[in-house]
């Protein structure tokens, strides 16, 4: 989308249809067709009028006319199969680039930087893929073309009706001119109005999706009809916005057919008396009238037109917004897949096990005085500094909002840091490029995802091509044994929307199982034993040793259980790296990490403070 850009767009009626004629690019022969077949029928029908007239004026002289009526019946077909191949050409090209800009839609929206989620809402954002788009569908398909072989066509029947009679030529563009003036007076309103109501679409398509992402939230604190309310008064706002372009449009079409119509009974009555007069023949009339009738579709579909161009303006600064909105760079697939290869390569020549503390090793993740804030002026880490070596379990612990998630975001490459370095592998992330940076990550959220589909699509989500033995293997691994047998058709059963016929421990085992699958060399963890009971919790414990022998764990971890089973542990306070160590060095050498560990930040599986566990390493109960 070029020269008349979104944000300062074109707003002249020729500056619309010079912007909705880019749209067709790709589609110009189809255009092309479309306006000569539609052309054609125009001609055809400017021809009936004419054969119409010598009829009457062969029947008036007694001469015969069975074959002008042939011509005429012949026009008339010819012209409506001719209207009608157009028109599908047209509908067929409308449907063509309304996918080529929903694939450009959802490519852009699917690269999002992260921020951008932040500032604009989702269902806003959907809407622009669906009522957005399919608005443009109309202007492209009927408008653009309606608006050439309209003027034409209109232009044609203005011509021969200045050859039969131009006095009563100039009676019927007096009228037309006085319904083009209305008709420009209103365009302006018609845009702004229309621009309104694709935005009050837009937000009712977020607040729904706000309130159904939130359901179970909603049923259990009986606020349907609050959610009904505020949803509603989005309903209410896009009704307003639709009545006031509704209400401008009502007023442009009756302008036009009490313009055609007032016309058409100017020149009846003038025209009759001509007859009368003998300055014209019986047959010139009836040529007049019907020109002057057919003059009608091509009129009102300039005007409807225009109209429309304008409703589509609105409906492509939504669009040319959401395709300017910044997105991460589109990297090759090639580069990509190169480095996940090279990770595999490298992950093969790495010692099966290496001691944390281990000198000469590149680690697997390296931060260097690494700071960063979502808002400028207000950082949420402040020279964050560890490493992550090719085996074993890191834990990052500390208070809410100490850093740690914001950490695991920069990791995976949704935000860039705002100074400070960050390596995998000893090589600088900004180098790599974000799609190398994932192909050697896995994460397993709190918030775990689990899409619409089979058991066996959220496991292979990753690694789509999977072999049975594979998944089979990161199946039992993650415990989901019980859950393939319990669900109808075992790996190929349907686990719903969000994943809601299973529970939050399922939920997360079946990510778990998705990123073990992808054989990471850095496997993220965020907390996860939350949704775990005590069992299930050693069983995870036991498969995150087994995990940090073939690669790397970085653990978020609010449980002591999940802590003490840490290589090494990362204290974070106020966005610092305040301490490092293993669980008892730490208990000894870090008044931050005693006060996790004794108060209820850090809680055993049982559920009990740990304090217990500090009792137990020294002796004696420590106090908060």
């Amino acid at each position: 989308m070029t020269a008349a850009t979104p944000e300062t767009p074109d707003r002249s009626t020729w500056g619309a249809v010079a912007t909705m004629y880019r749209l067709t690019t790709g589609h110009r022969a189809s255009v092309v067709v479309a306006t000569v077949l539609t052309l054609a029928g125009s001609a055809l029908g400017l021809a009936q009028p004419l054969v119409a007239r010598n009829i009457v004026d062969a029947s008036g002289h007694g001469r015969t006319f069975w074959p002008l009526l042939a011509i005429l019946a012949t026009l008339f077909v010819t012209e409506a199969a001719t209207g009608a191949v157009g028109r599908f050409v047209l509908e067929r090209m409308g449907e063509g680039v309304v996918r080529g800009l929903r694939h450009s839609l959802i490519a852009r929206l699917l690269r999002l930087e992260m921020s951008q989620y932040q500032r604009h809402r989702t269902g806003d954002l959907i809407s622009r893929v669906t009522t957005d788009t399919t608005l443009l569908r109309d202007v492209v398909s009927q408008a653009l073309v309606d608006l050439v072989t309209g003027a034409l066509a209109a232009a044609g029947a203005v011509v021969l009706m200045a050859w039969i009679d131009p006095l009563l030529l100039l009676l019927v563009a007096l009228t037309v001119a006085t319904a083009a003036v209305v008709v420009a007076s209103l365009l302006k309103g018609i845009r702004a109005a229309s621009a309104h109501m694709q935005g009050s679409v837009g937000a009712l398509a977020a607040e729904l999706e706000r309130a159904l992402g939130a359901l179970p939230m909603v049923r259990v604190h009986r606020a349907e009809d609050r959610e009904a309310t505020r949803i509603g008064k989005r309903v209410d706002a896009a009704y307003d916005a639709g009545v006031r372009t509704a209400k401008l449009a009502s007023v442009m079409s009756p302008a036009v057919e009490l313009a055609v119509q007032g016309s058409f009974l100017l020149v009846l009555v003038i025209g009759g008396l001509r007859v009368n007069g003998h300055a014209n023949s019986l047959g010139d009339l009836v040529a007049f009238l019907l020109y002057a009738s057919y003059l009608v579709l091509p009129l009102s579909s300039v005007f409807r037109a225009v109209g429309l161009m304008q409703r589509g303006m609105g409906a492509y600064q939504r669009i040319g917004q959401a395709l300017g909105l910044a997105a991460e760079p589109v990297e090759p697939v090639e580069a990509v897949e190169r480095a996940a290869s090279d990770v595999c390569v490298a992950r093969v020549a790495v010692p099966r096990r290496v001691e944390p503390t281990g000198r000469g090793e590149t680690p697997a993740l390296a931060l260097h005085d690494v700071r960063f804030g979502y808002v400028p002026d207000r950082p949420v880490l402040d020279g964050v500094s560890f490493t992550v070596p090719h085996h074993g379990q890191v834990a990052l612990v500390g208070r809410s909002g100490a850093g740690k998630s914001t950490i695991f975001a920069l990791v995976a490459r949704f935000y860039e840091p705002d100074s400070g370095t960050l390596l995998f592998d000893g090589r600088p992330a900004a180098e790599l490029g974000r799609g190398a940076c994932r192909a050697r990550i896995a994460v397993v959220d709190q918030n775990t995802h689990v899409v619409h589909g089979s058991l066996r699509d959220n496991v292979t989500y990753a690694v789509p091509g999977a072999s049975d033995a594979e998944v089979r293997r990161v199946v039992e691994l993650a415990q989901l044994d019980g859950v393939v047998r319990r669900l109808p058709g075992g790996l190929s059963g349907v686990l719903g929307e969000r994943g809601n016929t299973l529970s939050a421990g399922e939920r997360q085992r079946v990510a778990l199982a998705r990123a073990l699958l992808a054989r990471p060399a850095l496997l993220l963890l965020d907390e996860p034993t939350s949704h775990l009971d005590a069992i299930n919790e050693t069983a995870l414990t036991t498969l995150m040793k087994e995990a940090a022998q073939e690669c790397a764990l970085l653990v978020i971890a609010h449980r002591l259980s999940t802590v003490r089973h840490a290589d090494r542990i990362i204290v974070l306070e106020g966005g610092r790296t305040v301490a490092s160590g293993s669980h008892e060095e730490l208990l000894t050498t870090s008044p931050s990490y005693r006060a996790l560990a004794s108060g209820q930040m850090l809680r055993p599986a049982d559920g009990t403070p740990g304090a217990a566990a500090a009792t137990a390493a020294h002796g004696r109960p420590r106090t908060p």
